[in-house]
């Protein structure tokens, strides 16, 4: 079906048919490759993407010009800056498809308008909201307390897609560890009995 990928991501109890209708009308299927800018430092964000399939990864330099990945986003996944697109303020963060990518993308005017036509996306907003929330601050906490390698088996486990297309220099920055450190893990999982 053309909008699975849609109903997979906008799922809430409140929605009703002709709500799920109104706001799959509003998303434009696109396709976009390898290496393409979503968004890029200094921009305002006036879009959101959902992945129906691809990968692609948000990032910034630091203070000595290096790249550090702060996200991946795979299948059934949004792509967002929540900060630059409901705040209408630039951007300090890059976002960059690392392989070819087929995305379903809303306009900022649009979404907000649907926002205040149905009030079951307020719902839902509010619940990926919270649950994006939850998700940073259990990032921020495992970024503490599990060691490199711990870090580096739970994104085998939870999300396989990237460990499978992103190259190994972004996948060690997204773990904070060097991509010597990050042979090394693989090495030894690999090698595991």
């Amino acid at each position: 079906m053309e909008h699975d990928v849609l109903r997979q991501v906008y799922q809430h109890p409140l929605f009703q048919q002709q709500d799920l209708e109104m706001l799959f009308a509003t998303h434009e299927k696109i396709s976009c490759h390898k290496g393409d800018f979503l968004l890029r430092k200094g921009q305002v964000s006036n879009t959101y993407y959902i992945v129906e399939s691809g990968l692609l990864r948000s990032f910034v330099y630091d203070y000595e010009g290096h790249e550090i990945t702060t996200d991946f986003m795979c299948n059934n996944e949004l792509v967002i800056e929540v900060a630059s697109i409901f705040h209408r303020i630039p951007t300090n963060e890059y976002i960059q498809c690392l392989t070819d990518c087929t995305l379903w993308k809303i306009d900022f005017d649009a979404f907000q308008s649907l926002f205040e036509t149905i009030p079951a996306l307020a719902e839902w907003g509010r619940a990926w909201m919270a649950y994006q929330l939850f998700l940073g601050k259990k990032r921020s906490l495992e970024m503490i307390s599990l060691s490199a390698s711990d870090r580096y088996q739970q994104l085998l486990d939870e999300k396989p897609q990237i460990l499978q297309q992103a190259p190994l220099k972004h996948i060690a920055t997204y773990l904070g560890i060097t991509d010597t450190s990050l042979s090394r893990i693989r090495k030894e999982i690999v090698n595991k009995p």
